[in-house]
């Protein structure tokens, strides 16, 4: 072979090379918030960022976690399949941060909400909708039972029907109506509910261009200690990451 020709051989093998590297699939990654202005739910917060960091390796999704309202930027939220909200309070984002956020979800964002995320940015009815309710108040956490309305969803696929756990358990002020609900709290089975028969306590929808997921479950350690929260956790995040809703199960609901 002339030497002309390997050096072409080799600018192409050279070429290929870098076509590849440039197109090789990039992990996906979430944030995960957890940024305070009301009451601190300390141990889910510590908890809940732990094994969302274990569940990232297990299941090939990055994880960054802070407490910091500036990564709420256009340029760094992009680099983001979803966004969590862990146990947020109050107003944690200024109008900048939150026409960011926005815009974030408005191009195809996730977003999960859990627990007290319900109690955050009640002066900002955008996120409300996205969030899907406002928190109102809660008696003393105590067991009940969750009605689990659809078992074909990413975050209830592992679930009974009949799910009976301990948590501090939410009434909402408000609540939205596109949401699909996927856990209701039967009110009969503990003292202290407030919104009735059908009282949502996990529900999905779309929203504003992007995908919503909330849990109002996960008051403190004892709940991630659990591995049945865990995995409701987990499928809602590979949902709000872009998985699609319905997943193939034995005996599944169909999705309403």
């Amino acid at each position: 072979m002339k030497k002309s020709q390997l050096w072409c051989l080799l600018l192409v093998l050279v070429a290929a090379s870098v076509t590849l590297t440039s197109y090789a699939p990039k992990q996906k990654k979430i944030l995960v918030f957890s940024k305070t202005v009301g009451f601190r739910h300390g141990s889910s917060i510590e908890w809940g960022k732990k094994q969302i960091l274990a569940m990232g390796q297990a299941n090939k999704f990055g994880v960054d976690t802070t407490e910091s309202a500036d990564v709420f930027t256009p340029d760094n939220l992009k680099q983001y399949a979803a966004v969590v909200f862990l146990c947020t309070t109050g107003n944690v984002l200024n109008e900048e941060q939150q026409k960011a956020f926005e815009q974030y979800i408005q191009k195809g964002g996730g977003y999960l909400g859990l627990h007290s995320s319900a109690d955050t940015e009640h002066d900002w009815p955008w996120f409300g909708g996205l969030n899907g309710a406002y928190f109102k108040n809660h008696p003393r956490p105590q067991e009940a039972v969750f009605n689990v309305l659809v078992n074909n969803h990413p975050a209830t696929a592992h679930l009974p029907k009949v799910w009976k756990r301990w948590d501090e358990l939410y009434n909402f002020k408000w609540i939205g109506t596109d949401l699909k609900v996927l856990i209701t709290i039967d009110e009969n089975s503990y003292t202290g509910g407030q919104n009735g028969e059908d009282h949502p306590m996990a529900w999905y929808h779309e929203y504003d261009g992007g995908r919503a997921f909330y849990t109002a479950l996960g008051h403190d350690n004892r709940s991630w200690e659990d591995p049945m929260y865990q995995q409701h956790v987990l499928g809602a995040i590979q949902y709000a990451m872009g998985a699609k809703a319905e997943v193939k199960t034995k005996n599944a609901a169909a999705i309403k």
